[in-house]
């Protein structure tokens, strides 16, 4: 068999474009941050045998606190990048999301999008993280168009103050559920 060439497959190639300091998306702000609570958003990626995927890339992006998306410099970037460490885990600071305008007017309640980058994906898998127990949750159009025994897989639990952790699995039982963006 003919080895893949950089141009078969995504990776892993992260080690090239991971800055650590990405994995938190306030450190533009050298003072006082915006308002809104500053949280940790952890998990671990595992693939389709249930093994560690310690050469992942995880990127996220969100909206502000009040729930708008940043459009300009001094603006909250809501964007971070992180690679897996050894055991599989991520880990991000950031500041949780408020909800947002959904298509036809509807309100979308607090999330993060997600996108993994790891090997053997060609094409980076994308998903959102929402919290538990967020009120909005009910009525989130995209959340509600998943089906009710599948929707663990995007939802964050609370595992300690301001601490969120969501496990993704790539592929097999308790897949998480992946978006087509």
């Amino acid at each position: 068999m003919v080895p893949a060439s950089a141009s078969q497959t995504a990776g892993p190639y992260w080690h090239l474009i991971d800055f650590p300091e990405w994995a938190d998306t306030t450190r533009h702000f050298a003072g006082s941050l915006p308002a809104g609570e500053r949280i940790v958003l952890t998990g671990t990626v595992t693939d389709g045998g249930g093994e560690l995927v310690r050469d992942a890339l995880v990127e996220i992006w969100h909206a502000d606190p009040q729930g708008h998306y940043p459009i300009g410099a001094g603006d909250f970037q809501g964007y971070g990048r992180c690679a897996t460490d050894k055991a599989g885990r991520f880990r991000f600071v950031t500041l949780k999301p408020g909800a947002v305008r959904g298509p036809g007017n509807t309100t979308q309640a607090p999330h993060v999008a997600l996108a993994v980058f790891a090997r053997g994906i060609l094409y980076h898998l994308s998903t959102r993280l929402y919290f538990a127990d967020e009120p909005l949750n009910d009525t989130d159009p995209v959340l509600s168009s998943i089906p009710a025994e599948r929707r663990d897989t995007v939802l964050a639990k609370q595992t300690a103050a301001s601490t969120w952790t969501l496990d993704l699995v790539l592929q097999g039982d308790n897949e998480t559920v992946w978006m087509d963006v």
